[in-house]
Formats: C-alpha cells, structure tokens, sequence
C-alpha cells in the first residue's frame, strides 16, 4: 500500500510538472506586441545627445583642414560603424578559432518514474517465461558524464573557415580605408567652401548694406521725380537685381560651415570659424601616368578587398573537398551513474570512430564545379575592377589637369575684376560718377571672388580625388595617440609625404 501511495505521487508529481510546462507554453503563445510610447521616447533622448556629442573635445579656436580632418575621424559617426564593425569581425575570428577545439561536454541528468521498471524473459525455444519479473533500475537515479571528443573532420573545415573568417576581417579592414578616404575627401571639399564662405560673409553684408541705402534714395528719387520715369525704374531694377542676386549667394554660403560641422560630428548650431590659409598654391602633379596606374592597381582598397574575396574562393574549394573526405573522430570520457543496481557507478570510456557518407563520391563533382565557379567569378570580378580603377586614375588625372588650368584663369579674371571695382570706387568716391557703377562693379567682384574660391575648392577636391584614386591613405597606419592635436599632426605628416609622392619627388 505504502508502495502505491509513493507511486501515486510521483504520478501527480509529473502531471503537475506537465501541467505547467503547458500553461508556460500557452502563456508565451499569448505575448502581443508592445510598441514605445512617447515618454519611453523621450527618455532617450538626453542619453542618446549625451553619446553622440559628450565625450568630444571643444572647439577652441579656427579649425585647420588637419583638425577638420582629425575631428572626423575621431567623431564622424559613419566612421565609428566601421570602426565596430572591424571589431565585430575580429570577435568572429576567435569565435571561429574556438571552433578548432575539441568538444569538452558536460553532462548531468535525473530521472524518475512512477512505476519500477521490471521486466522479464522468455525462453525462444518453448516461449515460456525463464525468469520472474526483476528490475535492474531503481525508480530514481542521477547520471553525470563529462566527455572530450575531437572530429579531424570538423577540424579542418573549422580550420578553413576560420581562414576565411580572418580575410573577411582583412576585407573589412580595406572597406575602413575606403570610408576614411571617402570622409576625408568630403572634409576636403566642405572645409575649402567653408574658407570661401567666411572670407565673403563680411562683403556680401558690406554690399547688401550699400545698396539697401542706394535703392531706399532711389524710391526717394523716384518719388520726388527727379529723373525720368523709365530710367528710375532702370536704376531701381538693377539694385533689385544686386540685391536678389547677393541674398542667394549668402543664402547658398550660409550651408558651407554647417555641412562641415556635421561631418566633424560637431553639434548642429555651434559657431566656429576655419583658420584661414594665407594663400592658394596650386598642387602639383609630376608622376607618369603608367606610375600612376601601377600605384592605384597596388593600394586601391577596392582591388585589395577584391583580392581577398578571391583568397576566400580558393579556401572554400579546399574546404568543399574536405567535406568529402571520411570522418575521423576520438573520444574518451568519464561516467557516473547512481543506480545501486550497477556494479559500477563510475567508469572510464574511450572510442574511435570512422564515418563516411558514400554518396559524396557522387557529389564530388558537383561541388567541387561550383566552388571553382565562384573562384572564377571572383577572379573576373577582380579584373572588372582592375579595369574600373585604371579608368578611374585617367579621369582624375584629366580633371586635376582641367581643374588647374580653370583655376589659373578664375585668378587672371578675380585680379581684372578687382582692379575694375577699385576704378569705379574711386571714381564714385570722388563724385566722378554715382553709386550704382560702383555698387555694379562691387557685385561683379564678389561673384568672381566666389567662383575663385569655387574654382579652388574644385581644385583641391580633384587634388584629393587624385589621391584616393591612387588609394593614397590620407593617414599612417599607427599615429602616437589618437588625441586631436596627435591625428591633427599625423594628417598633416601624411598629407604632406603623398603630396610628395603625387609630385613626383619619390619613386
């Protein structure tokens, strides 16, 4: 009886488990969606400010293109993702190391019934029972084990992809590169329209001034009827016209420092102002253009990204011929088992084991097509860019070459259109004339001081253009430190050493 009663509970022991693993199940199946609501919103939003612009350094005075530079890839957020993403690769690279371990397992169990788990024979011959009903098993038991086992097989496969695993980290490597000569070259092109931005802000506000006073004498004069109907509306229509004209250059040039503070990761609405060269070299170009070629097919992030992929190629036709291969595998490991019945409770065990499915004999070709089809593919994807880049090094090279010689001519026409406004200022200045020639004469001047600094900015952005096509790196590998003034002089070291590569002073 007492029996009975144990192995009732243990009856409704088990029910009662089921019962709530089903009332779990049933309880997951009922889970709805919860979306955000606006204060769970709003509470991330000081966080989020706080990560994007807290730990930066303050600007502290005008900002050189090597700060810009420095700024940006230390701030950019584009950058940081790239960043994270290398370092992600490099986790999975020790995860796929790890892979090439043996397996250690550790294993531990209960078991319980409600009933014991007796049994009987029976003799073959006679078909009657040789033994009464005996169990060997005690109704509750506890096992444990730890085992290691090691598959050459896995192994190598393992082996192979941890291979790949670590060229895809290269590969993200050259992508990095490739984002840092993209930002760089953005940074380039938005802190030169920032120069040319701040150097007319103050003329542009100068010149809108003097003619909002020419044109209120003007309505003035046209009131009053001191000159003729037709040529007051003439004068009055090409101050309009001034007038028009500078608000939508201001309005256009208003843009250039808050393009540049993004890029920099500066928050929007700071002021700041960019230091200001003392002059406008023109950059020079003395390398051969079969130089050239030779220099962009051997530091192009994109050819050497290329160029990994179709290492990774080779590795996978050797990894789907491993697959092919029989499995070898050891183990060895140690066991315990409560049952008072065994004899043993603990023991030692070791094996080796050989398996190999036979219909790989039959897919050994189709594999192995496919893994040198991709190879190929790879290889012809890497001649596309081959040819893709040194297209790309001519082009550069031919907007560099036309990019100067506009830029000589916007310096020429800058100098005439100066010296024609300070005839007309001095004429008006003297009363030899009214103020609409000079105010003319001063529009004209600002236009052609915007298009030299466009036609600068243009210049050093093919400049740059011409660098990243030759997959110039505009910085070293390793730097001292990765504080602002450290990567500022680094920027300048490296941009200083391709320049003089570019220019033909180094081999």
């Amino acid at each position: 009886m007492k029996k009975a009663t144990q192995g009732g509970g243990a009856g409704r022991g088990v029910y009662s488990t089921l019962a709530a693993l089903t009332a779990l199940a049933l309880t997951g199946c009922a889970v709805t969606p919860a979306p955000m609501s606006l204060s769970d919103r709003q509470a991330t939003l000081a966080a989020d400010r706080q990560a994007m612009f807290g730990s930066q350094e303050p600007l502290t005075g005008p900002v050189t293109l090597q700060e810009a530079m420095a700024r940006a890839l230390k701030y950019n957020l584009d950058y940081r993702v790239k960043l994270m993403e290398e370092a992600m690769a490099q986790r999975q690279l020790d995860l796929s190391s790890l892979d090439m371990l043996p397996k250690l397992a550790l294993a531990a169990g209960y078991t319980a019934r409600n009933k014991d788990n007796a049994s009987s024979s029976q003799n073959v011959a006679t078909g009657e029972q040789s033994l009464v009903p005996s169990i060997s098993s005690e109704k509750r038991s506890h096992t444990a084990d730890l085992n290691l086992s090691w598959n050459v097989l896995d192994f190598g496969v393992s082996y192979y992809t941890a291979q790949q695993q670590s060229d895809r980290m290269l590969i993200l490597q050259q992508r990095k590169r490739k984002v840092a000569q993209q930002l760089m070259q953005q940074v380039r092109e938005a802190w030169w329209q920032a120069v040319g931005a701040q150097q007319l802000e103050g003329r542009i506000d100068a010149l809108l001034a003097e003619t909002n006073r020419a044109l209120e004498d003007a309505r003035q004069v046209e009131k009053q009827k001191l000159r003729a109907p037709l040529e007051a509306l003439n004068y009055r229509r090409q101050l309009l016209d001034v007038i028009r004209q500078m608000g939508m250059i201001r309005n256009a040039l208003a843009q250039a420092k808050p393009k540049l503070a993004a890029i920099m990761n500066v928050p929007p609405g700071t002021d700041f102002k960019v230091a200001v060269p003392a002059g406008l070299p023109t950059p020079t170009l003395g390398l051969k253009l079969e130089q050239m070629e030779e220099m962009a097919l051997l530091n192009r992030p994109e050819l050497n990204e290329a160029r990994y992929n179709e290492r990774i190629g080779v590795t996978e036709t050797r990894k789907a011929i491993a697959k092919l291969l029989p499995g070898l595998e050891f183990s060895i490991g140690q066991n315990y088992d409560s049952n008072k019945f065994l004899v043993n409770n603990s023991w030692s065990d070791a094996g080796l084991r050989i398996s190999w499915n036979l219909l790989n004999l039959f897919s050994a070709g189709p594999i192995t097509k496919a893994a040198d089809a991709q190879l190929q593919v790879a290889k012809t994807q890497r001649m596309a860019l081959n040819m893709a880049v040194l297209t790309q090094v001519h082009v550069a090279y031919l907007d560099l070459k036309g990019r100067s010689r506009q830029f000589g001519l916007e310096q020429e026409l800058n100098d005439v259109e100066q010296r024609i406004y300070v005839q007309n200022r001095n004429a008006t200045d003297s009363g030899v004339q009214g103020r609409l020639p000079a105010i003319l004469a001063d529009a004209n001047a600002v236009f052609s001081t915007l298009r030299l600094y466009q036609s600068y900015g243009d210049l050093q952005n093919a400049y740059g253009q011409m660098g990243s096509s030759l997959g110039m790196d505009p910085l070293p590998e390793s730097t001292a430190s990765y504080d602002l003034p450290a990567l500022a002089a680094a920027f300048k070291g490296a941009e200083t050493r391709w320049q003089g590569q570019v220019a033909g002073s180094k081999p």
